[in-house]
């Protein structure tokens, strides 16, 4: 399957070394234009009708996200490539789309590419960009959807409907607040970095809670929670300091 590209970057060089490294590992990936800036792109991205689109996010003037958000539609995949952007890779990952580094890691250049292929070849709607879209516009105004990514879908859920997580080996389950439970194939520890600055908490090394379902702190067992729907979670011994902390800051006890 050949693919249609088009790359925008700011900077030559990242431009020159992209397209080199696509020469040299993607066959099938055909580059038929470059931008330094998002307009420009735009312009392409418009004329040429791409298949995937290279973006860094950071450019002079307007952004990537500035870029897709001034587009009507998005028929293509993004792999945006990045210096690191705190605020960028979080949206980017609850979204769950790729991203790249600067400097470029090849076995992960390869595997993005791979995952590209695989969504153009399917032709499925691309709800992870619109959700990336929807958290970029909304900023602090709304709560935002996490992309959760089950064996069959990807669910897209508001994160304060999102009572606790809990920990299985490689997978983890999300309990909402309608009683679904839902099982996701990521570990705890990517969703507690990313849920940390919505009022998340690991209170174990298996469990991580959102705040505002909490109802009480009972002293038995050295520490448990009690949340509105009369589920108890653990604290570990380690992590009760902070989750008292916590509990002070968030609920004002």
């Amino acid at each position: 399957m050949s693919i249609r590209a088009i790359l925008i970057d700011d900077e030559a060089n990242n431009l020159e070394n992209l397209q080199i490294i696509i020469k040299q590992y993607c066959t099938g990936v055909e580059v038929l234009a470059t931008a330094q800036d998002a307009d420009t792109g735009r312009a392409l991205i418009k004329q040429h009708n791409p298949d995937l689109v290279f973006l860094d996010i950071q450019m002079p003037g307007k952004s990537g996200f500035d870029l897709l958000t001034a587009l009507p539609k998005i028929n293509f995949e993004v792999i945006f490539i990045t210096a690191y952007d705190k605020y960028g890779i979080r949206a980017i990952k609850f979204s769950a789309l790729d991203y790249l580094l600067k400097p470029i890691n090849i076995d992960e250049f390869k595997a993005a590419i791979e995952k590209a292929k695989e969504k153009i070849a399917s032709k499925k709607q691309n709800l992870n960009m619109e959700n990336l879209l929807q958290y970029i516009k909304a900023g602090s105004k709304e709560p935002p959807k996490i992309a959760l990514p089950t064996l069959k879908e990807i669910m897209y859920v508001k994160v304060t409907d999102i009572v606790r997580c809990q920990a299985a080996n490689n997978y983890t389950t999300f309990y909402l607040q309608n009683n679904e439970q839902v099982l996701v194939c990521k570990t705890l520890k990517e969703f507690a970095d990313l849920l940390k600055p919505h009022n998340f908490i690991r209170t174990h090394q298996s469990h991580l809670v959102n705040i505002n379902s909490v109802k009480s702190y009972l002293a038995e067992d050295g520490g448990t929670l009690l949340l509105n729907n009369l589920q108890k979670v653990p604290i570990s011994r380690q992590n009760r300091e902070l989750v008292k902390s916590a509990l002070n800051n968030g609920l004002g006890m």
